[in-house]
């Protein structure tokens, strides 16, 4: 039988990763399979469980970082460590429902698709604040970006071995997964599922973690707030020009100074203003650029059970 792998990142997850197993061992009984954990620097007694559930069970595999890397490179590490001719990512804390798998596997194995994965068509239980700012990243990322990401979508999928090896031959540092399981394209086919409450413990995202992802997001995807900030300089040096000739066209008929200190005032705070917004959108993207050319490797890996090739 096909070998799937399924990849599974940990951060702090140590009362998860034991439920999680028990319910891919239920649902997955009749599949040849392994999970490889990867531990992304926990702080509580992650690897530890971990350890243990690989020690009774010889298709659990494990990844330890020497730090905490970020789930992003958690991701990677999977990939590139699983071994399977499918490989399934997904959630510890089981939002990422394991009954969903089986019909997966038919979208990938009968069906033809490179690709199932799932996306939530509900956030229920989610603060609302929360689901507003992500539907409209969503709006804004697919009016501004060069692909077009499926609202909802999660990175809970099934992939062929080829669609693995295209987004490990994209190694760059700064990574947004979701962007790059859609940029490098295949067939796809999304299979809906109502959300679900984590089964333990509390996640690890705040809400300034997500605005700042998805801001990293927007900046791996698009340049155009650089083309923004051009064009708002091109704009206001037209308005300025006007505005000269204004002054020097009602000083010549009427010989007097043009009044307009609090108008003076409010023009410069508003141009000095863009002008710092505009610096900072480029630094952003200088920020990417700096961070790229260290080529500092996207993990170091502590200790682990998978002898790598």
């Amino acid at each position: 039988m096909n070998l799937l792998s399924i990849v599974v990142p940990c951060f702090n997850e140590d009362e998860s990763v034991g439920i999680f197993l028990e319910e891919i061992q239920k649902t997955l009984k009749d599949y040849n399979f392994e999970v490889i954990y990867v531990n992304d620097g926990s702080s509580d007694n992650t690897l530890k469980y971990i350890k243990e559930l690989a020690s009774k069970n010889s298709n659990v595999k494990y990844i330890s970082f020497s730090r905490n890397f970020g789930k992003e490179s958690a991701i990677f590490a999977g990939l590139k460590y699983a071994s399977g001719d499918y490989i399934c990512l997904m959630d510890a804390d089981l939002q990422h429902p394991p009954k969903l798998i089986p019909e997966m596997l038919e979208a990938v194995l009968d069906e033809g698709y490179d690709v199932a994965a799932a996306r939530r068509v509900s956030r229920k239980g989610e603060p609302k604040i929360k689901s507003f700012f992500s539907h409209r990243f969503y709006k804004v990322f697919n009016r501004i970006s060069d692909i077009d990401m499926v609202e909802g979508a999660t990175d809970y999928r099934i992939m062929t071995r080829q669609v693995v090896d295209s987004v490990l031959n994209l190694p760059e540092y700064n990574r947004f997964s979701k962007g790059l399981f859609q940029w490098v394209g295949f067939d796809t086919k999304w299979i809906e599922y109502e959300n679900i409450e984590r089964i333990a413990g509390e996640s690890t995202w705040s809400f300034w973690g997500l605005i700042k992802y998805s801001i990293e997001g927007l900046v791996a995807f698009t340049t155009l707030p650089l083309s923004v900030s051009t064009f708002l300089g091109m704009v206001f040096s037209v308005i300025a020009f006007i505005y000269m000739l204004f002054i020097i066209i009602r000083y010549l008929i009427y010989s007097e100074a043009v009044p307009g200190y609090p108008t003076l005032i409010c023009s410069l705070l508003l141009l000095g203003g863009i002008q710092l917004l505009s610096i900072g959108v480029l630094g952003k993207y200088l920020e990417k650029t700096y961070f790229e050319a260290k080529n500092r490797p996207i993990f170091i890996v502590k200790e682990s059970n998978i002898e790598e090739e």
